[in-house]
């Protein structure tokens, strides 16, 4: 049988969904940027390929929560991937 489900969010789904999985891992919702984690996962698809989206922003949030897990790590390691995205060879 065939899924119909839905494969897009809109916003206030897409909020619900980060609000559920901020409390079901113990994180701060103020502490989550979906706009950031979104625009990364645009510049690793477009840039490098589709599948290597998630796989990025996962490795991103291991090496921020590796340095301390401050926002400001967050953002330094999502940067540095968006960089090496937008400079991959073919994008």
């Amino acid at each position: 049988m065939a899924d119909d489900t839905p494969r897009t969010l809109p916003p206030e789904a897409l909020e619900a969904w980060t609000e559920a999985v901020c409390a079901e891992l113990s994180l701060p919702r103020e502490d989550v940027s979906v706009a950031l984690i979104l625009d990364l996962a645009r510049d690793v698809a477009h840039g490098v390929a589709r599948p290597a989206a998630p796989l990025s922003a996962f490795l991103a949030g291991l090496a921020a929560g590796r340095r301390g897990g401050s926002f400001e790590e967050v953002e330094a390691a999502v940067d540095r991937v968006s960089r090496l995205a937008r400079s991959w060879p073919g994008s």
